[in-house]
C-alpha cells in the first residue's frame, strides 16, 4: 500500500486566516516541501493575477521535482492563466452537491456536465495533464460523482480529487465511498479532507486503505477554518501502518 503526497499549503493553507505569504515566503515553501519529497505542489491560482500568478510562475522556474499544479475554476479565462504559468498539471474545480448547484451556482447538473466537458477539452488541447476537483463531493449524489468519473475518463482524464469541502466525514463514511467510486470506476482518487471535526488525518488514512492513490496535506496542517491533514502527522501515521509514500 502506497500513497503520493499532494501539498496544498500554497492554495488552500493560505487561506488560513491571517495567513499570507510572500512571493520569497512561497518559493521557499516550495522548496521546503520538494525537499520533503511531495509528489506534487498545488502552487496556487494563477487566475488572481498580480504577485499570485508570478509566485506560481516563479515556483514553475525552480526545476523542483515534485510535480508543479495549478487551482482552477471550470473557466477558460481562469485556465488560461494557468497555461501561461506553463504548470505540469492544471487542477480543474468542479461544483458537484445540489446544495452548491442551488445556492451558489443556480445551475442544474448538465450545466456542470456541458461546461466540465468544454474545460478539460481545452486544457487537454493544449496539451496539459488535467485533474478535477469534485467540489463539495462528500454532500453530493454518489451517482452524480460516478457519472462525471466515467466522462471524465472517457477526456483521458485519469485522477479525480474528492473533497470533503466542508469537513463532515468520518472514516467509515470515507472508506465506503471511496471504494465504491474506485469499485464502480478505474479512476486514481485524491483525497481532501478538512478538520473541522478533527478527522482531516483519520479519514485521510482511511482513504488510503479503500484504495486512494494520493492524499492533499498542508504543512502543519493549516488551512481553511479548522484547516486540512496535516503533512508530517499524516506521514507519522502511515510509518506506523506500513503505508508507503510519495
Amino acid at each position: 500500500m502506497k500513497v503520493k503526497i499532494v501539498d496544498t499549503t500554497l492554495r488552500d493553507g493560505e487561506q488560513k486566516p491571517g495567513i499570507a505569504f510572500s512571493i520569497n515566503d512561497k518559493i521557499q515553501i516550495a522548496k521546503d516541501v520538494d525537499e520533503m519529497g511531495a509528489y506534487q505542489i498545488e502552487a496556487g491560482v494563477p487566475a488572481m493575477g498580480g504577485e499570485e500568478k508570478k509566485s506560481v510562475e516563479k515556483i514553475v522556474s525552480l526545476g523542483l521535482k515534485s510535480k508543479v499544479s495549478s487551482w482552477n475554476r471550470m473557466n477558460e479565462k481562469d485556465i488560461q492563466n494557468s497555461i501561461d504559468c506553463g504548470v505540469d498539471i492544471i487542477h480543474i474545480s468542479i461544483p458537484t452537491s445540489d446544495i452548491q448547484l442551488s445556492s451558489k451556482l443556480a445551475k442544474d447538473k448538465n450545466w456542470i456536465i456541458y461546461n466540465m466537458k468544454k474545460n478539460i477539452t481545452f486544457a487537454k488541447e493544449k496539451g496539459f495533464e488535467v485533474t478535477i476537483g469534485f467540489e463539495d463531493a462528500s454532500r453530493a449524489e454518489e451517482s452524480f460523482l460516478i457519472e462525471l468519473c466515467k466522462i471524465a475518463l472517457r477526456l483521458e482524464v485519469k485522477r479525480i480529487r474528492y473533497a470533503d469541502t466542508v469537513g463532515i466525514l468520518y472514516p467509515r463514511k470515507t472508506y465506503n465511498i471511496i471504494k465504491k467510486i474506485k469499485e464502480s470506476v478505474p479512476v486514481e482518487i485524491e483525497f481532501h479532507g478538512h478538520n473541522d471535526f478533527g478527522m482531516a488525518i483519520a479519514n485521510s488514512i482511511t482513504a488510503v486503505q479503500a484504495a486512494a492513490e494520493y492524499v492533499d496535506c498542508t504543512v502543519s496542517g493549516i488551512g481553511e477554518r479548522a484547516g486540512n491533514c496535516d503533512y508530517l502527522k499524516f506521514l507519522t501515521v502511515c510509518n506506523k501502518l506500513g503505508i508507503r509514500y510519495l
